[in-house]
């Protein structure tokens, strides 16, 4: 359990390194890739995931994040530098923490002690 989430299933686009779908999975979570999805399949896919892990490629906006629509969707997590493709305002408004990595081990700060 990660800053009190509890995160059972992730979505991995973009083509993040393989590694971290492995660490992902030895920590019990069950992990769907993808290589690349459209606006809609984003926001259809959305609800159905705890977290999402994207790098730049991924553009997670507000249309995608609007309030009563994102699920169970916890976590957005940007593999690489910065958070420019990611609606930060609007994943906080509707409860959705957003986090960075610069290392393909990001997986391991969600079970830092």
């Amino acid at each position: 359990m990660m800053f009190g989430l509890q995160i059972e299933k992730v979505l991995v686009l973009d083509g993040v390194d393989a590694s971290c779908k492995q660490i992902l999975q030895s920590h019990g979570m069950t992990v769907d890739e993808r290589a690349k999805l459209s606006r809609d399949e984003l926001q259809a896919s959305l609800p159905f995931y705890d977290a999402v892990v994207v790098r730049s490629a991924t553009k997670v906006r507000r249309e995608v994040l609007s309030p009563g629509t994102t699920g169970r969707l916890k976590l957005i997590s940007r593999a690489g530098t910065g958070v420019d493709n990611i609606d930060v305002d609007a994943a906080t408004t509707s409860g959705i923490l957003v986090m960075k990595s610069l290392s393909v081990v990001w997986p391991l700060n969600l079970f830092a002690d």
